[in-house]
């Protein structure tokens, strides 16, 4: 297993929407290093980030985020929480960012982990380290085997393996990180919706008797694509996604250990394990 890199005293979180910014703040306080947020408007928490040592950032704001940094001592910065992919159109220009627009601009028309390689390199020709949740809160990592009371049966284990098959042949072309597959046939791939919309797109197609299998039965398998920088976009598990799972009948969901997300674990797991959901953590 690597070591982890060293930290400075200080570290950014370039926070977007939902409770991970927060956790990793949490869990860098724990460690005895500071942390320090630069919240995107219109997506980051306003009452949870007054919290914390903080400014407040606009996409696309690349010189004023890292003269910010540099003031803020921030050698190193995680990027952490939701955020919808913008259009160029609705970045910020500052000069920073007028200085980077050929390279924004050929981020953009590649996949999202295209994007936030290119967008992460822009930082580091500014002396700014991008780190990784392995690195700065590994505890928010799923662990492998199963969180809930309940485990994967015979069929949900086969439908666990196409699963993986599949998301290994197309992840090269940098789409979606999950799979739903149900008694052996792949029913819908996670594309620009996210996974909210693909479970809600199960449950539209079950509704709509398109759908034969019993409720109970089938998965959703998460995992980050081929050759992914394990820096940014990692999958995701929280509490809305076993919403997702009930409403769209199925028996549990897989994703792989130490390269999955989860968010407020503990209410995740009593949700699944109130509907009976297995939550398993797989191996690499």
């Amino acid at each position: 297993m690597m070591t982890p890199p060293a930290l400075s005293s200080t570290v950014g979180i370039v926070a977007g929407s939902g409770v991970l910014p927060f956790s990793v703040a949490e869990l860098l306080q724990a460690r005895g290093i500071a942390p320090f947020l630069f919240a995107i408007r219109g997506f980051c928490d306003p009452v949870r980030v007054a919290q914390y040592p903080h400014h407040w950032v606009a996409l696309g704001q690349v010189g004023r985020l890292t003269r910010l940094m540099r003031s803020e001592g921030c050698r190193e910065i995680v990027f952490i929480g939701g955020l919808v992919r913008p259009a160029l159109s609705e970045i910020r220009l500052d000069w920073g960012t007028l200085r980077a627009i050929p390279a924004i601009a050929a981020a953009l028309r590649g996949g999202d982990d295209h994007l936030l390689t290119g967008v992460s390199r822009i930082f580091e020709r500014h002396g700014i380290r991008v780190v990784g949740i392995q690195d700065v809160a590994p505890e928010l990592l799923m662990p492998e085997g199963s969180l809930t009371r309940r485990t994967p049966d015979a069929e949900a284990v086969a439908d666990i393996a196409k699963a993986r098959d599949l998301m290994r042949a197309i992840s090269l072309f940098d789409v979606g990180q999950g799979v739903v597959v149900i008694d052996g046939h792949v029913v819908a791939v996670e594309d620009i919706e996210g996974t909210d919309g693909l479970l809600a797109r199960v449950a539209r197609l079950r509704a709509e008797k398109r759908i034969r299998a019993k409720p109970g039965r089938g998965v959703l398998v998460k995992m980050p694509k081929a050759q992914q920088d394990l820096r940014f976009d990692l999958p995701t598990l929280g509490p809305k996604t076993i919403d997702g799972v009930i409403a769209a009948g199925l028996a549990g969901i897989g994703i792989v250990a130490g390269r999955t997300l989860v968010a407020e674990v503990d209410v995740m797991t009593a949700k699944a394990d109130q509907a009976g959901l297995f939550v398993t953590g797989l191996p690499l």
